[in-house]
């Protein structure tokens, strides 16, 4: 008897992976729309040098593999397409706007009602292991770890070898 799973032919693990990022376009969609109800704020952490992101040089400089945003006081501008979002931060005084598919994105946090998504992106030439939260103008709490208890949904489905 054989104890490993059979290859699936079903791409499951992509499909489950759009469909949560899917998640994250329509809660973008929302705070567009309406603004950030209540106490919710977003930790986005994303892969600087994945194709279509586009941020100033400054901040790939200083990031160079990976980097998260806080949605929370002082952003403007965002902007929400099918597959990606724009927004306006300030990093050190210095006004950015940032451009970011949703296949970029590691994680979805909000701390606000402990809820996470975590994502596999393809690795992209050059990555690092390093990495360490941008601190956009007027956060107000460092980036917080979500205990085992809360709502992370972490989609890992192994890749072929």
């Amino acid at each position: 008897m054989n104890d490993s799973a059979p290859d699936s032919l079903i791409p499951y693990d992509e499909i489950v992976q759009e469909a949560l990022r899917a998640v994250v376009g329509r809660v973008l969609g929302e705070v567009e729309a309406n603004g950030l109800p209540g106490d919710h704020h977003f930790y986005i952490t994303f892969k600087t040098r994945a194709p279509g992101v586009d941020i100033p040089d400054h901040l790939i400089a200083k990031f160079p593999d990976e980097m998260t945003i806080v949605l929370q006081n002082r952003y403007w501008d965002l902007s929400v397409s099918e597959d990606r979002f724009e927004v306006g931060l300030s990093f050190n005084q210095i006004s950015s706007m940032l451009h970011i598919p949703f296949a970029a994105i590691t994680s979805f946090v909000d701390p606000a009602v402990d809820f996470a998504l975590q994502f596999q992106v393809d690795e992209v030439e050059g990555d690092l292991d390093s990495h360490e939260p941008a601190q956009n103008d007027g956060d107000q709490e460092a980036v917080e770890t979500v205990d085992d208890g809360s709502n992370v949904v972490t989609v890992d489905f192994g890749k072929k070898k």
